[in-house]
């Protein structure tokens, strides 16, 4: 797999680590340019969950665009060794929080409504997208959105619980579905 770099802000350029198993699918670097570029100003001072982080690599980006704070979210011990070596590499000590947990547990754990955007990345097929859109539903805050990556074949859900489908954009094999709750406006 070709290494994954930071495409802008402040830490724009800097490489970052990719994982040596099999088993995890980093965000492209292409797919991650197209999601920041529809976010545009709305990193900026955001609050932001990467949920089955993985890399690392979408709240890198995120904390690189000026994110208040980013908390990653995985299960597996070496995802958090590589987001943890990712932090490392990019010389970010503040601003963020890693948790080792299982999606739903973790989901259940954190503040309602406490999530400006939350990005999720999750094993690809339906059954896994239906349970991690009603775990993290409830985590986004008024006027917020939750981005969703999915295989393209997979149709992600109109709405869930308090947010709504607002854009569907397709990349390749993969896609990106936005919601926002009922604050939120359209994108």
């Amino acid at each position: 797999m070709a290494g994954l770099r930071v495409i802008a802000g402040s830490l724009k350029g800097r490489r970052l680590d990719s994982p040596d198993w099999d088993g995890l699918r980093p965000t492209s670097d292409k797919l991650r340019g197209t999601l920041f570029n529809v976010l545009g100003s709305r990193v900026a001072g955001a609050r932001v969950l990467d949920g089955f982080a993985g890399t690392g690599a979408v709240g890198v980006e995120a904390i690189s665009r000026g994110a208040a704070h980013v908390t990653f979210v995985d299960s597996d011990f070496r995802a958090v060794k590589l987001i943890e070596r990712n932090l490392q590499r990019c010389a970010v000590s503040e601003r963020y929080a890693i948790i080792r947990a299982g999606f739903a547990a973790a989901a259940h754990e954190l503040s309602r409504g406490s999530f400006d955007l939350v990005f999720l990345d999750p094993p690809y097929g339906p059954d896994v997208i239906a349970s991690a859109l009603e775990a993290a539903a409830p985590l986004v805050a008024p006027g917020g959105w939750l981005i969703l990556e999915h295989a393209r074949r997979d149709t992600a859900p109109a709405a869930v619980a308090c947010i709504a489908k607002l854009r569907d954009i397709t990349s390749g094999d993969s896609a990106l579905t936005l919601y926002g709750t009922a604050a939120s406006g359209g994108g």
